[in-house]
């Protein structure tokens, strides 16, 4: 119901929203019900951030699936290889109130994994795409390679990969998350064929983002 990346995060709001309503009680009775409904309400939200609901992988060949909830923000080519053929880049944008554990969109082998540190400018804002904080994902299954990237954004200061390099992901499998809103960029190669749009609505691990 609720993923284990956030364990520590929601245990210390918790913490909080207790500190906060003990404390209520030593204020005069009008400041008790804005005090309560202030803990509340961020206890609740903080649980449905961290929600984890349960997805299945369409059981289907040769696809490449959504490994974010939230909106498409990006469908544009990444200029051309020998072929004359290019690139494409897919972006995806998860607000606040999406899903925000993330999903392996492609079954093979973990080829590249760094790290890159950066700013934290607003997840929508184009720029983030090469200024802000993030972590490039790399998958190769024999036959393609497929590069993604998790960025941070304003409020997301917390990016969690458990991938290692070397290591086999089969997909539609968790592997980490970006805290509190962020974005994450996908570079398809040309042989892929992209079948969705800006403005579409994903859901990672189920979403099918291209076939090739």
């Amino acid at each position: 119901m609720f993923t284990s990346y956030g364990y520590s995060t929601m245990i210390k709001v918790l913490l909080l929203c207790m500190a906060i309503s003990a404390a209520a009680m030593i204020f005069p009775p009008l400041a008790h019900i804005p005090m309560l409904l202030t803990a509340a309400t961020t206890l609740l939200f903080t649980l449905y951030f961290f929600r984890d609901p349960k997805r299945e992988a369409p059981d289907e060949k040769r696809v490449i699936l959504a490994p974010a909830d939230g909106k498409i923000l990006l469908v544009q080519k990444q200029g051309e290889n020998v072929s004359g053929k290019s690139p494409m880049l897919v972006s995806i944008f998860m607000s606040p109130l999406n899903v925000h554990v993330n999903r392996i969109p492609l079954s093979g082998k973990v080829t590249h994994l760094r790290y890159r540190p950066g700013q934290f400018l607003m997840a929508f804002d184009h720029r983030s795409m090469e200024s802000n904080e993030k972590m490039e994902i790399g998958i190769n299954n024999g036959e393609i390679e497929v590069r993604f990237s998790q960025i941070s954004g304003f409020l997301a200061r917390r990016i969690v990969c458990q991938l290692q390099k070397g290591e086999n992901v089969k997909i539609g499998q968790r592997f980490g998350m970006i805290k509190f809103g962020s974005r994450v960029d996908m570079i398809l190669p040309p042989s892929a064929t992209v079948l969705v749009e800006p403005g579409q609505r994903t859901r990672a691990g189920e979403t099918i983002l291209a076939r090739y």
